[in-house]
């Protein structure tokens, strides 16, 4: 504010993320004054906040935002918000948790965007460091806050990051970044797909190597970056035939057996590829690496089997939060029975009709629930129309036989029923349980 001395920052959103930026900033220490604004009458985290900052509940505080000297800005807050709009026009600088974390970070970064698979391939790259031995820190829009991990001092970062957070960062330089893969998303904040690639491009804007897919031509680096690729017929990191078998390759040279990777599915094939690159960007052992790709089974949420009852699989593949996350789940997808898939939830103005040729070609019972499940009816010829998840997983239960596969893979976020996609997915799993239990024991007293 102009005449005090102290540095005005308002920190929008709070939560996790504006926790750590708080945090971050008092630990920082110097002659600053923190505000935190978020449009929620009870925003997550207003507990943990320290006395001294204030905190503008339910709406914004206008005086604050155009006093301040920086504002950080919550990802999930769009630059193009009014409010923003104004305090931008005025010439105040508007930043992200990540910007402030480039600022800081003296370590070896990697970076990894895309709308599918950057969660598997955070967490791999983060699996093959450690089996090397490296005191790594793996977080950023997945488990810890990037400036969270600052404070224990990392020999490398590994950062999930959304178009979101790459929206407010600038100066983020990284040894290794990778865009995986692009597909129809958050189409309710962008005006269309090239903004939404724009803003997922701005990984590359400082970082030594780019890392980039041959089978998406949409993650392609800029000819000015140095960049190496991955694919499945063409790139550094591909795939070749040893011993009669398909075998992960870099460089010309055989690593190891598609069949030794311990992920499920075609496309956790290519996330294998694109970590290996990032993992040699910055030295980490190639037996190491294998290891890691031999072991790690995934997170929770991502085509998660949680429960086998009476011959029936129930699996949670509640990160699917668009068409092509569902699209991946059903690659290759090949069941000794039917295919009772749950879908639906808030769309985030997406289109659906990519799914219906795959449907076809599958024995299916499509199970459509939430605020747009009725955008998905017309993909199958007989679907089950519900309000919830759980009315539809109690007709499925009624149905389902062995050689079934019960699959949560929404193809849509889940805000319109659920706190976010984690509760969704705990929901499926402790429900599941629950009713095939309840069923078991009706079958038995009749």
């Amino acid at each position: 504010m102009a005449g005090t001395a102290k540095k005005q920052i308002v920190v929008i959103g709070l939560g996790m993320t504006g926790l750590s930026v708080v945090n971050h900033l008092l630990r920082k220490g110097g002659d600053v004054d923190i505000k935190v604004i978020d449009t929620r009458a009870t925003p997550p985290g207003a507990e943990q906040l320290p006395s001294n900052v204030a905190l503008h509940a339910g709406g914004w505080n206008m005086d604050w935002l155009l006093s301040a000297d920086q504002i950080v800005a919550s990802p999930g807050i769009a630059l193009a918000t009014p409010q923003l709009q104004d305090a931008a026009a005025k010439g105040i600088e508007i930043v992200g948790d990540i910007e402030l974390f480039a600022r800081d970070v003296t370590a070896p970064v990697i970076g990894i965007t895309g709308s599918n698979g950057k969660s598997t391939v955070t967490s791999l790259v983060g699996e093959m460091a450690k089996a090397a031995g490296v005191n790594v820190g793996v977080g950023g829009n997945i488990g810890f806050a990037a400036l969270d991990m600052l404070a224990y001092g990392h020999e490398l970062y590994v950062l999930e990051l959304s178009s979101f957070q790459l929206e407010t960062t600038s100066s983020l330089d990284m040894a290794a970044a990778v865009f995986l893969n692009l597909s129809e998303d958050h189409m309710d904040r962008y005006g269309g797909m090239d903004d939404y690639r724009q803003a997922k491009l701005r990984i590359y804007d400082q970082t030594q190597l780019a890392v980039w897919n041959q089978d998406d031509i949409q993650t392609q680096a800029p000819a000015t970056t140095q960049a190496e690729s991955f694919g499945f017929s063409q790139g550094e990191y591909t795939l070749t035939r040893q011993e009669g078998a398909e075998w992960l390759a870099a460089k010309g040279e055989p690593i190891m057996a598609v069949t030794d990777i311990a992920l499920v599915g075609r496309h956790n094939v290519a996330n294998c590829l694109a970590a290996m690159a990032l993992a040699d960007a910055v030295g980490i052992d190639r037996a190491a690496q294998c290891q890691a790709m031999r072991e790690y089974c995934g997170l929770p949420h991502r085509c998660q089997q949680v429960l086998e009852h009476r011959g029936v699989l129930w699996v949670n593949d509640s990160k699917a939060t668009n068409p092509a996350s569902t699209l991946a789940a059903l690659d290759g997808l090949q069941l000794p029975g039917k295919l009772h898939l749950l879908v639906g939830g808030d769309g985030k103005g997406a289109e659906f009709s990519s799914l219906k040729p795959v449907l076809a070609a599958l024995d299916v019972t499509l199970y459509c629930y939430g605020r747009d499940g009725q955008a998905f009816a017309n993909l199958v010829s007989s679907p089950v129309v519900v309000e919830t998840m759980q009315q539809a997983m109690d007709i499925a239960v009624e149905t389902a036989k062995s050689g079934d596969m019960v699959l949560l893979s929404p193809a849509c976020a889940s805000f319109d029923q659920f706190t976010n996609f984690m509760v969704r997915g705990d929901t499926f799993t402790a429900y599941a349980k629950a009713i095939t239990e309840h069923n078991a024991k009706e079958t038995v007293s009749e």
